[in-house]
């Protein structure tokens, strides 16, 4: 049981430090970081206020879902919200064509379902969150 705890601990590592990691970096530069979405953003059908709130919140996802899945903390939950992230970034792509952004996102969420079915199937109560 330990190894699949481990093994399973080295499967989410990729992907919590890339969540975390894009939260890391665009935490310190909050506002420009918000202020670019905005201007990325601009030819979409979504509008400014949402696109700025959402830029102000998004690192702080993408941080705390990361942490959680790299300590271990509901993991399930933590992959859901991880998904559900994901889907809305596509979103958010989607409305501007931004067809490269969604190749990437769509990486992580099959990387995040992939993860979703390891623990399902293969790890025991103790791993499962």
């Amino acid at each position: 049981m330990k190894d699949l705890k481990t093994i399973f601990f080295f499967l989410r590592l990729p992907v919590a430090v890339s969540l975390s990691g894009h939260g890391l970096v665009r935490i310190p530069k909050l506002a420009a970081f918000s202020n670019w979405m905005v201007t990325t953003m601009e030819k979409s059908v979504l509008p400014a206020s949402l696109t700025l709130t959402f830029g102000y919140i998004l690192p702080f996802l993408e941080l705390l879902i990361g942490l959680a899945l790299l300590i271990g903390f509901k993991v399930k939950y933590s992959i859901f919200a991880g998904l559900a992230l994901m889907t809305l970034l596509i979103l958010g792509s989607c409305s501007i064509e931004n067809w490269n952004a969604i190749e990437a996102q769509l990486i992580h969420a099959a990387y995040l379902s992939g993860l979703l079915w390891y623990q399902l199937r293969y790890c025991n109560e103790e791993v499962k969150a």
